[in-house]
């Protein structure tokens, strides 16, 4: 590597970030009474393989990998990480009221218990297969939840779940926009 009088820097600048939701308030969080099965389906969701905490932290590492020459869609990632906390401080806050263990396993319905780990991320290294893994995973979280949906029967569990879908349905728009600038 050629030494070079001027040093190397990155100009992004991620100060001043904003959750990527949706515009619209979110439901309480509140159970109709403890039901720790319905807890157990919401884990995934917090922290199986398609979950809000494998969100997280493949739209920071992407970042992370994008500073450098994809300073506006980093922001935009970074936007999104920042949302789907925001997700799983929802998650966790009814997996407490249900009777659940708020940690980093999930526990689906006649499985072992299955603890959180980076294998559930996807990490190619061109922008546009970035944007594409994170695409297909908010898809696939969009389904997740719509199935948990219709196995949950508590309105205010659901209202909360439905209002997490529309924030992943913003962040497909958002990527889906990402890759038609590609």
């Amino acid at each position: 590597m050629a030494n070079s009088k001027e040093p190397l820097t990155c100009d992004c600048n991620f100060s001043g970030i904003r959750p990527a939701v949706m515009d619209l308030p979110y439901p309480p969080i509140r159970v109709r009474g403890r039901n720790p099965g319905y807890a157990d389906l919401i884990s995934v969701s917090y922290c199986g393989m398609i979950s809000e905490m494998s969100a997280v932290m493949q739209y920071i590492n992407n970042e992370s990998r994008m500073a450098g020459s994809g300073c506006a869609m980093g922001k935009i990632l970074l936007g999104m990480a920042i949302a789907e906390m925001t997700h799983m401080q929802m998650l966790a806050g009814l997996i407490g009221l249900l009777g659940g263990n708020v940690c980093y396993t999930s526990r689906q319905a006649g499985a072992q218990p299955w603890m959180w780990s980076p294998q559930c991320l996807t990490l190619p290294e061109k922008i546009g297969d970035m944007l594409s893994a994170d695409l297909e995973r908010e898809l696939a979280v969009i389904d997740q939840y719509n199935m948990h949906i219709r196995m949950i029967r508590d309105d205010d569990v659901n209202a909360v779940l439905r209002r997490i879908v529309q924030d992943e349905q913003y962040h497909v728009m958002l990527l889906r926009s990402m890759m038609d600038e590609q």
